[in-house]
């Protein structure tokens, strides 16, 4: 006779139910901080990535304070040349000159150059003016190769990061004591050397935009000051 073993039911649930755990649990994904995903490039990873941080807040301070000064220098009073035709319409020339000191704008000294001329040839008047509007526009431009500088200096030393990182990558491959390619080691040093291309994109795109912005607004004034300097000599030229 053959006996019959009887499985309690119980059990029977619990292993299906435990088969189902198992095919329905989802592998552990480890997150990685935004902080260990920059700085985990090694020493050399590290150094590049701290510089290119060097770089922006380079750029950043640069533009902000070319974008303060543009502000509050290049402001156009619309009553200040109405006051110089007066004043220069009764012969007040020290007057005129004083009133431009006062006003101490890039438009002002260069009218208070055109000004302190008078009586010379229309040539030296106006060689001496371009002189002054020449030397204004240099100030202005202060500090803004910089910018044009890091635009390119900034990706190029990200590359050179992500270089680097290959390097490394690949070298840590070929000194591995297993004979068998583990493409964990590949992808860990591909991701974390570009990063620093990351970096030095952001560095470069905002460093050309920042350039490009300053220049431009540099350039309007320009146009502005020669305006003033034509209507300058309109005034000159208006009969007594």
């Amino acid at each position: 006779m053959f006996t019959i073993l009887q499985v309690p039911a119980t059990d029977t649930l619990n292993q299906v139910t435990q088969v189902a755990e198992n095919q329905t649990q989802e592998p552990i994904v480890k997150e990685t901080s935004l902080y260990e995903l920059i700085f985990s490039g090694g020493i050399i990873g590290q150094s590049i990535m701290v510089l290119l941080f060097v770089m922006l807040f380079a750029v950043l301070f640069i533009y902000i304070e070319r974008w303060l000064t543009l502000k509050s220098t290049t402001k156009v009073d619309a009553n200040f040349m109405p006051q110089i035709k007066t004043m220069l319409s009764q012969g007040k020339l020290s007057e005129a000159r004083s009133f431009c000191k006062a006003a101490n704008t890039p438009v002002a000294r260069v009218i208070e150059k055109g000004i302190s001329r008078i009586g010379k040839p229309i040539e030296h008047i106006n060689m001496a003016m371009e002189n002054a509007g020449k030397a204004e526009v240099y100030h202005l431009e202060k500090n803004t190769h910089y910018l044009a500088t890091l635009s390119g200096i900034g990706p190029m030393t990200g590359f050179l990061g992500t270089v680097v990182g290959m390097v490394l990558a690949f070298r840590e491959m070929a000194e591995a004591k297993s004979s068998r390619i583990d493409m964990s080691m590949l992808s860990e040093g591909v991701y974390t050397a570009m990063m620093t291309t990351v970096f030095g994109l952001i560095v470069g795109i905002i460093a050309y935009l920042g350039y490009n912005h300053i220049i431009g607004k540099i350039d309007r004034f320009s146009h502005k000051l020669e305006a003033e300097g034509a209507d300058f000599f309109d005034l000159l030229n208006e009969p007594a």
